[in-house]
């Protein structure tokens, strides 16, 4: 089953589904070529495609071209991460966020922020699958993306929200950078699934009722 995306130069292209979830991967090194506005709402149409809990569709896209504010957001996060005790910030954590050339969002020209319109029940899986359905067409496009984790708490506070500009109703769920990838990742073995598989041959007897 091929997707249809815009690539880079904007011209049609098509990659089979299975080719996109295999080749893509988690890209942490960008060039400094821009990405045009008419791809990022290409990117954006398609991750609207996605489902979402009653067809909610409870999402807002808010794009970040400004690189003097990615800077300010990625020193805000890390300062954050340092000061919560989320876990995260111990041991390689805590060097690569105490290091003031360590840039969260990697030199990206991008940043697309997925988020809730509201706190719902299921608002953050709605937000996820549109996260990966965009990044599964950035790759078919040529582009590069990752989910930047170390940013979504700063970006659910406060002071987060006002950063962006974002209502306070708001949640933040997908920080996705977007860019050019400045070479191929190297692919990434992965474990074999846990698979457990029930059916009504194997399916445990239940205990009977007394009479």
């Amino acid at each position: 089953m091929p997707i249809l995306v815009v690539d880079v130069q904007l011209k049609e292209t098509t990659m089979d589904v299975l080719e996109a979830i295999e080749g893509r991967r988690s890209v942490r090194e960008y060039t400094d070529e821009p990405v045009a506005d008419t791809v990022l709402r290409e990117l954006i149409d398609v991750a609207v495609q996605a489902p979402s809990a009653v067809n909610q569709q409870p999402w807002c896209f808010l794009v970040v071209k400004d690189k003097a504010l990615l800077t300010q957001i990625s020193d805000k996060a890390k300062a954050h991460m340092l000061n919560t005790p989320l876990g995260l910030a111990e041991g390689r954590h805590r060097d690569m966020l105490s290091d003031p050339d360590f840039h969260i969002f990697y030199h990206a020209p991008v940043l697309i922020v997925i988020s809730a319109v509201e706190a719902g029940d299921w608002a953050v899986e709605d937000c996820a699958l549109a996260a990966e359905n965009l990044m599964l067409a950035a790759y078919a496009a040529g582009l590069g993306t990752c989910w930047i984790g170390f940013a979504q708490h700063w970006l659910g506070t406060k002071d987060g929200k006002s950063t962006l500009g974002l209502p306070e109703s708001y949640v933040p769920v997908a920080p996705i950078i977007v860019g050019h990838p400045r070479r191929e990742p190297a692919p990434i073995p992965r474990k074999s699934p846990n698979i457990r598989w029930i059916e009504a041959s194997t399916r445990p007897a239940q205990p009977s009722k007394p009479s």
